[in-house]
């Protein structure tokens, strides 16, 4: 047990608005489950509005529902599950839509909370920005109110043409800049978002940045045989090019795919997908007659490591147009498995800048860049770029996170 946290004989409490948490495995649902359970272990008498755990596939699975309310306890955290409106094609106006169903159905339990429980802190999530109004109506019971911004959704949606007009992005912008002005704290996750927010008119003074983390005790380099290669029909000669992750449009996905098109003659050389998201259906329809790619289900917690462990090269492609707007958390997990990283990135973009001198770096949307470097790298096994990747890790280390994001919701309490 942690040291308890607390403002004289009171524990301190923590009310966390947020679309996504535990059980979801990957993406801002893991760690803000992560962030509620450690909290809870220092002490702090945490509670949760949250919908029913449904990423990255947009499908919620029993014993959940995605039409009712729910309540369960958590890792020591009160959880109240809200309903939320879901399709699996998630595009266009839904890319609003399921936010917003999320955001109404959990007005009334997070009012409650802060009617009732007379919360310290009330932490909002974003995704989705939309929870904010519940934060602001506890700040009139004296709550302290701070976001967590794992992606900038607006921008995003815009960047990947989830959503398209003039008119609209004004007026999602306009509300947006004037309710990240009503925060008295914001965290985010990377330089280039927290300077995306300044733009957007938040104070520097309130921002922090504290980076997505990866556990380096659970992921680390594996030695020996590795059990996902037996379960691919895989040899030690095979050179796997890993993408492990949320199957989406920011990922870009079908340029790795295009260079796995282009090295389809290279009998030694496989592609594998493992994950789960949006895209996973067209893209395997769309590439599904290449011999060399593999698509797996998303990983159970304990296979995580030696999922990582299957690859030679890890490769992270990204949408130019989303750059950085999220520096994506799944890197933390490549660098830790002490395999090597391929990334399409452009200069002055922040995984540019993080991974130069680390990984392998090729422009954002060049298959046939990529086709070359992993072409490379099954031939040689090494390569010039290439540098200590689990020594890079450690910026991602879980323990000082987490204990970063303590320190800045004990600053906000402390001022309540």
């Amino acid at each position: 047990m942690r040291s308890s946290s607390k403002t004289g004989d009171k524990r301190l409490k923590i009310l966390i608005v947020g679309e996504n948490y535990a059980p979801e495995m990957t993406g801002v649902g893991r760690y803000t489950g992560e962030i509620g359970a450690y909290l809870a272990e220092c002490g702090y008498d945490v509670s949760v509005v949250a919908a029913p755990p449904h990423y990255p596939g947009w499908r919620v699975r029993a014993p959940y529902s995605a039409w009712r309310y729910a309540r369960e306890r958590l890792d020591g955290v009160k959880v109240t599950r809200c309903p939320i409106v879901l399709r699996e094609e998630m595009r266009g106006i839904w890319r609003l839509i399921a936010p917003a169903s999320f955001a109404a159905a959990s007005l009334p339990p997070a009012l409650w909370a802060a009617v009732v429980e007379r919360p310290d802190v009330v932490l909002c999530i974003e995704p989705t920005l939309m929870v904010a109004p519940a934060g602001l109506f506890a700040r009139l019971f004296g709550a302290r109110l701070l976001l967590h911004v794992q992606d900038l959704e607006f921008d995003a949606a815009f960047a990947v043409g989830h959503l398209r007009g003039g008119a609209l992005k004004r007026a999602l912008f306009g509300f947006e800049s004037w309710l990240l002005k009503r925060f008295d704290g914001i965290v985010t996750i990377s330089g280039q978002m927290s300077k995306r927010l300044v733009e957007k008119g938040v104070d520097p003074a309130r921002l922090r940045i504290v980076r997505n983390w990866v556990d380096l005790d659970k992921i680390r380099p594996m030695q020996g045989q590795n059990a996902f290669r037996a379960e691919l029909g895989l040899g030690a000669d095979d050179f796997v090019a890993l993408y492990a992750g949320n199957i989406g449009a920011k990922q870009a996905l079908e340029v790795a795919l295009d260079a796995a098109r282009r090295l389809a003659g290279r009998t030694n050389v496989h592609f594998v997908v493992a994950g789960d998201g949006p895209e996973k259906a067209r893209l395997m329809r769309d590439y599904g007659d290449l011999a060399n790619v593999r698509f797996l289900p998303l990983q159970p917690e304990e296979r995580l490591c030696e999922l990582l462990n299957l690859a030679d090269l890890h490769i992270l492609p990204q949408s130019r147009g989303a750059a950085d707007l999220v520096l994506p958390s799944k890197l933390g997990g490549m660098l830790a498995s002490g395999k090597p990283v391929l990334a399409t990135a452009d200069a002055g973009t922040e995984l540019h800048e993080v991974l130069s001198g680390v990984g392998v770096l090729v422009p954002a949307g060049d298959s046939e860049a990529m086709a070359v470097e992993i072409a490379r790298l099954a031939a040689e096994g090494r390569h010039p770029a290439l540098g200590d990747g689990r020594a890079l890790a450690s910026m991602f280390a879980r323990e000082a996170c987490l204990a970063q994001f303590r320190a800045f919701v004990d600053g906000a309490a402390a001022s309540v």
